[in-house]
Order: structure tokens, then sequence, then C-alpha cells
């Protein structure tokens, strides 16, 4: 049998390179995710997981979605296990330095352990003891702090004065402060404590993706061998005729794929390590603000990816050489007929793709009646399993709809395409899975960033606010405001300075009638029913000291009025009344505040320099709030870009797939071809006619998996998204999706290149010889 065994590689040496570039492009996939996953979570530990880098044990609550643990508890367990854990928060705090008091300013614990110290030191040294900090380089480049200076922290009893010794960088928004001192200092604000753990959601969607990615990988590679198989039944009954014992005819077919295996698996590993560390360049190159990561070894993927490959290679390669050894060697060189729809075993086939169906349809009504991610995920999975069996069913009847619109050459290719229904449904599911992923991702992105935008919109209207409380806006300062880089639109605000019972100081009262010209929220902010004044808490902090619809004296020279307090966040220490109200206040309103839009390409901390360097001279202050948008920028970018990437290898191999099956069906149909060539078909039209197969599986499969993304992306919006976020709206991302069925039908095209003119270089004479 080894003679048979090299014999049999060399004959059929053609089509075994299909099988490889299936397997070789499976197992670079796999190992594609690996880099990536490594990359990105080290991209995301530079950032969001900074704090937790050499933490062997995250400690959360048990509460979704806060995630957040009872200060008090948090404090217990810190103390109670000293040197070995650290606790990320912060505490909101009133401060003061230079003689003025700062914005909102919170105040988080730095380890004395440089293991446990996820800050980065810009300048200066970390704080040893008491009476040290070091601030944000942000926060001291917005506040006019530098090393050295003497910052006076909290009020009352609890004030303490604490020197900055040193400037840090602060990679993690969610545990990011502006301050940081010592533990042993931080628990003399212990009863303000607010902390924060955060859960790693990145390595469950990296693992879904994975999950994919062998999913896929099993279904390209076993319909290749299938295909390739089949095509061989004729020889393994010809072997068992002339004496090959069935035991002989499997361990034969095994080598082969072992050999075929072990090849392809080697050239996918090594091709994948190459793109996914050329991927990683490139992410790094065109989106900077989406950095990822200098990912390591991904030694675990690698050696997974190989065994994928390699174990997949020779399940494929058993599953149709079991049927030969099963019968008998003069049945098995008869004909092979597809398995009918009425046959037993097709109703079977059926019966239990409506089972799944139905009990997938179920599972996602009581996910999203209860808001119940593992249902969703178990019902989804019911539901595109039932697909998939239905298939050989639905995919070659949705092939005839749109081949009836084509014309002859369409005609031929719709009943070629349909001649196998199981073959037919095997080459577009792996399509069929990357394209519904694909389609649900971007709906899913585009509706969570949407609803994220527009409740961030809410907390933080105006990107940058310039308060000057101590001399009115003057035009040219506006008209400097307006052309600085980085501001797309800026508006001078009318007000006066007002005394406000319960505040220690004057605060500027002003009315906006044209704030919709730079609010992300349209401007609601700042639309106050008369009798009322809207107080921003986050700029004024503990100071603020109201109550919502408390009613307090606000007095501007000797007019006064009684205004009830409403509460908002993200324009700054101004109060906030309706132009009547602050009519009935003062006769002379002046330029109080500019509130300003930034472009889309703006750096929040270079806007923040150039503006500061605007408002110093006339005294007053600059509240920055592009950085939350960053912030979310950047988290939903990793995600979104990881996951399109690894998504779209996936439609790539799916694609792959196709090419293999035209071009193994190309040898399998060479006597048909040379008959349509010699009955008068040209070479082109069997092109197009070839063209016109790979874009219908193309076309049918996009289309179908659109429909069940769409769906998808329902189901989570109800399940998930409504309920982490109330006032959310689902997107459907047209463009994208049009984008996406308009690149696959091209891809389709395209992988019909190469079998397309193997097929035609065969002359008719040439063909009808072949056996």
């Amino acid at each position: 049998m080894r003679t048979v065994l090299l014999a049999s590689l060399r004959a059929h040496i053609r089509r075994y390179v299909a099988a490889a570039i299936a397997v070789a492009v499976a197992v670079a996939f796999v190992v594609v995710v690996g880099v990536l996953t490594s990359g990105a979570h080290s991209g995301l530990l530079d950032g969001l997981g900074a704090p937790y880098r050499n933490a062997d044990h995250v400690v959360s609550a048990a509460r979704w979605p806060s995630n957040e643990l009872d200060p008090k508890a948090a404090i217990a367990y810190t103390e109670r296990h000293g040197e070995n854990a650290a606790a990320t928060g912060r505490a909101m705090l009133p401060a003061r330095a230079n003689g003025r008091r700062l914005s909102e300013t919170t105040v988080g614990p730095i380890a004395t352990s440089e293991d446990w110290r996820w800050q980065k030191l810009s300048s200066g040294h970390f704080p040893a003891g008491t009476g040290e900090a070091v601030a944000d380089v942000y926060f001291a480049l917005a506040e006019n702090i530098a090393a050295g200076d003497q910052v006076r922290i909290g009020e009352g009893a609890a004030a303490r004065d604490v020197r900055v010794v040193g400037l840090v960088e602060s990679p993690s928004p969610p545990a990011q402060a502006s301050m940081y001192v010592t533990w042993p200092q931080l628990l003399q604000w212990r009863n303000q404590p607010y902390v924060q753990n955060r859960v790693d959601s990145l390595s469950v969607m990296l693992l879904l993706f994975a999950g994919t990615a062998i999913f896929v990988s099993v279904l390209v590679i076993a319909n290749t061998f299938s295909i390739l198989f089949a095509q061989r039944l004729r020889d393994f009954a010809l072997l068992r005729c002339i004496g090959a014992t069935r035991r002989q005819v499997v361990r034969s077919v095994r080598r082969e794929a072992a050999v075929v295996g072990v090849l392809a698996s080697l050239t996918g590993t090594l091709v994948g390590i190459g793109l996914g560390y050329g991927l990683i360049v490139l992410i790094n190159a065109f989106t900077p603000a989406i950095p990822m990561g200098a990912a390591g070894v991904p030694t675990p993927w690698l050696l997974g990816g190989f065994a994928v490959g390699l174990v997949v290679t020779m399940v494929a390669s058993w599953l149709p050489t079991r049927r030969v050894v099963q019968v008998s060697p003069l049945a098995a060189l008869r004909p092979d007929a597809p398995v009918g729809v009425r046959t037993v075993t097709g109703l079977v086939r059926l019966a239990l793709a409506a089972i799944l169906l139905l009990t997938g349809l179920a599972l996602l009504g009581v996910a999203m009646a209860q808001g119940s991610t593992p249902v969703m995920v178990a019902g989804g999975g019911a539901v595109f399993a039932g697909v998939l069996i239905f298939g050989p069913v639905l995919v070659p009847r949705l092939v005839r709809i749109i081949g009836a619109l084509l014309g002859p050459a369409g005609r031929l290719a719709t009943k070629n395409a349909v001649r196998n229904p199981r073959r037919t449904a095997t080459t577009t599911a792996s399509l069929l899975v990357g394209v519904t992923l694909t389609t649900a991702v971007l709906t899913g992105m585009a509706t969570w960033r949407s609803s994220l935008d527009e409740q961030i919109g809410r907390d933080h209207p105006v990107d940058v606010a310039l308060t000057s409380p101590k001399e009115p806006v003057t035009t040219d300062l506006l008209v400097r405001v307006r052309h600085t880089p980085g501001v797309e639109q800026a508006i001078a605000v009318d007000g006066a300075v007002a005394r406000v019972a319960g505040l220690d100081k004057p605060i500027p009262v002003v009315a906006a009638p044209a704030a919709a010209q730079v609010a992300r929220d349209g401007g609601a902010f700042a639309r106050v029913e008369p009798g009322q004044i809207k107080m921003d808490s986050g700029a004024f902090g503990k100071n603020l000291g109201l109550r919502p619809g408390e009613r307090v004296t606000v007095r501007v020279g000797e007019r006064q009025a009684q205004l009830q307090v409403a509460v908002g966040t993200g324009w700054g220490p101004v109060g906030v009344v309706a132009p009547e109200t602050l009519a009935t206040l003062t006769d002379a309103a002046q330029p109080r505040a500019i509130w300003i839009r930034a472009s889309s390409q703006a750096d929040p901390a270079r806007l923040g320099i150039y503006l500061d360097e605007l408002a110093d001279p006339v005294g007053a202050t600059i509240e920055n709030g592009l950085r939350t948008w960053e912030s979310l920028d950047q988290q939903l970018g990793i995600y979104t870009w990881s996951a399109l990437g690894l998504l779209g290898i996936a439609v790539v191999i799916a694609l792959i797939g196709i090419v293999n099956t035209l071009g193994l069906s190309v040898l399998e149909r060479a006597r048909e071809h040379a008959m349509l060539r010699a009955l008068g078909l040209t070479r082109r039209q069997l092109r197009r006619m070839l063209a016109t197969e790979a874009v219908l599986l193309s076309v049918v499969a996009t289309l179908l998996g659109t429909v069940i993304g769409v769906g998808f992306a329902w189901v989570g919006y109800e399940t998930i998204v409504k309920r982490a976020l109330s006032d959310a709206v689902m997107q459907v991302p047209w463009p994208s999706i049009s984008a996406v069925v308009l690149i696959t039908a091209l891809a389709g095209l395209l992988a019909a290149v190469l079998p397309a003119r193997r097929a035609a270089r065969v002359t008719p004479a040439a063909g009808l010889s072949l056996e």
C-alpha cells in the first residue's frame, strides 16, 4: 500500500492542492486570532487593563451592570491582605491650589510596591509618604499644576495639604483619577471612595471568534475533503476489487490525509504568524488612536492551530471513506445519488431542523423577556444550527429564485449549483457564518455606539467650556478661540456674575438660547424653564450642597429671584437660566462663557493646552469633557476593529472554500464542460457560467446571512442593549451592510477566475478523452 500511497499523492496532487489551501488558510486563521488576541490584550493592558496587569485575581461585585464593590468592603478587603492586594477607584473631593478652587478632582490610590504601580511616571518621583501626591498629566495641564505645588484636598476637618512631587500618565479611564496618594493617606477620606472593578470582556469576545474560526475552518476543510474523496469513490472501490482490505484502504487514506494535514498545517502556522504581526503593524499605522500592543508568541494558539488543521483533516478524510469500506466494491462503483428530501434520512434531517428552529426561536423569546444572555446564546445557536441543517432544502431554492433572473449561462450555472443540494449548502455554510456574524457585529456596534453617544451627549453636552467669572469674554478672545486648531464651532454665552445662596463664591449665571449650535444633546441641557437655575454638579462637586427641587436666592447687584434648583453635568461652573429669568436679574448681560464644539479629529489634551493659554490672561477656567469621548472611541474602536478583522478573515476562508469547490467541480465535470464546448458553448460563455455559479453561491449566502445577522442583532438589542441603555434605539448601518453584500459578491466573482480559466483552457477533444 506504500506504492499506492505515493502514486495517489502524485496522481491527485492538483486536487490535494485545493484541500491543502483550505487547511493552511484555516490554520492561519486560528493563529491570526491568537496573535491579534495577544496584541489586543497588550493594548488594553496598556490602557483599560493597566491596574490589573500583575494581578492574579480581580475581585468584583456579582452585580451587573455596575460590577462595583461596596467601598467599605473593598477597603476592608485591601487592608486585610496588605501588600498582596491593591484597590482601584477614586474619591470625589474638593481641592484648592494656588489660591483657587480646582475643577472636579478625584483622588485615587497609588501602590508603594512597584509590581502594583500601574501609573507611568512622567516627571518627578512617586509619593513616598504622608503629605506627598502625584498628579495626572492631563489634569495638571488643565489646572496649571506643576511639581512642587501645594494642593489642599478635602474640606473642614478632613482637609489635608499635599505637595505634588511628580506627574504621571494614567492610561485607564475606569480607574483614572486627578491625583494619587498612598493608600494610608487615601483612608483619611474612607467615607468618600468610589471603588471600581471591571471585568475583562475582551477575552470572552475573542474566545467567541476563536470558536467561530474553528467552526468555519471545520466546514471548509470537511467540505473540501468530502468533495475530494467523493470523486475518488471509484478508485477506492477498484482497490477493494483487486484485493485491498477495508483496513488497508482506510490506512492509505489516513496516511495521505496526514501528509497533507502536516504540511498544510505547518504552512498555515507560518503564514498566520506573519499575517497576524503584519495586521498589528497595519492597525497601529492607520489607526493610531486604537493602539494594538506588542504581541507575544502565542504558543498555545500555534499548537492549537496546528492541531486543528491536522485533526480536522484526518476526520474530514475519514468520513467519506467510511461509506466506501462499509459497502461492497461493486455497490461503490455505482453512481452516488445525493440524499433526497423524501428519503428517511432526508425526512429526519428536516424534522431535526424544524425542532432546532422552533426551540431556538422559543429560547430567543425567553431571552428577550428575561434579559438572559446565556439563553440568548443558546437560542441563537439552535436557530443557526437549524438553518444549516435545513440548508440543502433552503439554499438550492434561493439559488433557483435568483438564477431565474439570469440568461442562458445563468440558467446553466443555476442547474449546476443545485445539482448536489448538500454540497451547495455546505459550500455556502461557511460564508453564511461569516456574513451573519459580520452583519450582527456591525449592527450591534452601530446601535451601541449611537446609544452611548446619545447618553454621553447628555452627560457632557459641551466639549469644552471656557468660563470667565472675573471679566467679560471679549470678541477678540472669541475669535481666537474659533481659530484654535481642533475647534469646530464656538459661541459666546451672555450672563452676569451672581450670588447663589449655598455657594461660597459668586458664579456666572447665563442664558444660552443658541446652545444647540455646539451642544451634543441638541441644546436640551440649556433649555431651562423660567424660575429655574440649572447647576453642573460635576463642576461644583461637594461645594454645590443643593438638592434638586430646592429653592434658592440668586442675587445680581440689587436684584434677586427665588429659583428652583435643577442639576445636570457637562457645561462648567456656571448656572444656566432661561432668558426671561436672566432679564429679571440684569439689564446689562455680558458674555461670561464660551462653549466649544470640537472637531472629530481634535486631540483632547492638545486642545486643552491651546485653550488654557487663551484663558489664563483673563482669569478664565477650562472644563474639558472630550476625554470621555476619547475613551469611548478607543474602547469601541478596539472591539470593532478586532471583531471585524477576525470576521473578515472568516469570510476570506469561506471564499477559499468556494474556490476549492469550484476548482474540484471543474475537475469533476471536465467531460461535461467539453461536451458543452463541442455543442457550441464558447470559452467566454463557459467562464461566464462558472463565474455566475460562484456569484450565485456568494449572493445567496450573503443575503441569507444578512437577514439572520440583523435578526440576531435585534435580539441582542432587546436582550442586552435596551436594558443597559433605556433610551437606546436600534441602528442598522445599511451603507456598511450594503458594502458587505457588494464585497462578497465581487469576491465570489474573483473566486471563479482561476477555476474558470482552467476549465476554458481544456479543448473539447482533450476534455472528452478524460476518464
